[in-house]
């Protein structure tokens, strides 16, 4: 039986900055035509998520690869992109993708808007939303995308607490907007559906916070009555730069209470476990520090009122610590 020639490298290349997804149009450029992507359909060798738009690698994610959570959100941003044409742009959730903010749920449902565009729209699970009036735009690899503050705008409403928050940090630890820009995106958030539960997530807000576990972590905190003393605390040793730790709780003489929080994406590589042990062993012979580490499974589960395993002992470390009573709620003096 005749097979087929390899899929152009060129095309694939396309695919693979647009999280393995292409356009007809897109095919049609590097030759390949209507009828060869129906064999290689047909074959199983691409899959046709809605009109129009082909994935060049069906299958599912592999659940141990922390990149995959990317990738799935990249896959909804740029189906929505490629299902509605050129003219699309990228908003709410789907904005912050692509613009590179972290912190945006795994489960991003593809949506994009259209100029002019009147009401919404849905075929196959992506979402042609309402274009907003006076909505700035940027270009990110050749296509437009809201700007970071009517992404918020778009995206808070719609999110839980610990990732809308999340969001606010890392595009401002990303330089994408600052705080100005953060207060006209709650502007612009005002009068959605669903934003009057967020007025108080815009002030909670760090654009110190480096990851979004850094900022579970940190509310988690805060709402136990443990809100840190300092984010991001540097150590020295007579000058010398030894450190610098997550979340921080003053000690009395000086010292330093850290909090180190280990995620999967971030500490996982090799190279990156030798650094965080350097780093943990310099600190710790400092002496002047009392490190503790917790990963996402030491949070508590949201929406339920047992606490995590992190504030327990952060809680019980401190009372210690601080020869005071830390009570269910916070320090006690």
């Amino acid at each position: 039986m005749r097979t087929l020639t390899a899929v152009p490298s060129e095309l694939l290349a396309v695919a693979e900055r647009q999280a393995g997804l292409v356009s007809a149009a897109q095919c049609d450029e590097h030759g390949v035509t209507a009828h060869r992507r129906s064999r290689l359909v047909d074959q199983g060798r691409w899959r046709r998520p809605t009109r129009g738009v082909f994935e060049t690698t069906p299958g599912p994610p592999d659940p141990s690869d922390p990149r995959s959570y990317d990738r799935r959100r990249r896959r909804a941003a740029w189906l929505a992109l490629l299902a509605y044409g050129p003219d699309a742009i990228a908003v709410g959730p789907c904005a912050l993708v692509l613009l590179g903010v972290q912190g945006v749920s795994p489960r991003v449902v593809p949506q994009a808007t259209l100029p002019g565009a009147r009401g919404t729209l849905s075929r196959d699970g992506i979402h042609l939303r309402q274009f907003d009036d006076g909505m700035t735009v940027v270009r990110v690899e050749g296509r437009l995308v809201a700007t970071p503050d009517w992404a918020l705008a778009q995206s808070v409403p719609e999110s839980g607490r610990r990732r809308a928050v999340a969001a606010m940090d890392s595009a401002g630890h990303l330089g994408l907007l600052d705080a100005e820009d953060l207060a006209r995106a709650h502007d612009l958030a005002r009068g959605r559906r669903g934003v009057a539960r967020t007025h108080a997530w815009w002030s909670e807000h760090d654009a110190r916070a480096e990851s979004p576990l850094e900022t579970f972590a940190r509310l988690e905190c805060a709402d136990a009555g443990l809100a840190p003393d300092e984010l991001q605390v540097e150590v020295f040793d007579d000058g010398r730069f030894l450190g610098r730790g997550d979340l921080g709780w003053r000690l009395p003489q000086g010292r330093w209470l850290i909090a180190e929080m280990d995620g999967v994406d971030v500490h996982g590589a090799p190279d990156a476990l030798l650094r965080d042990r350097s780093r943990q062993n310099a600190l710790v012979s400092h002496g002047g520090v009392e490190l503790l580490r917790f990963t996402g499974r030491d949070l508590a589960t949201p929406g339920t009122s047992r606490p995590g395993r992190m504030t327990t002992a952060l809680r019980r470390h401190l009372g210690r610590t601080r020869g005071s009573a830390v009570s269910s709620t916070g320090l006690m003096s």
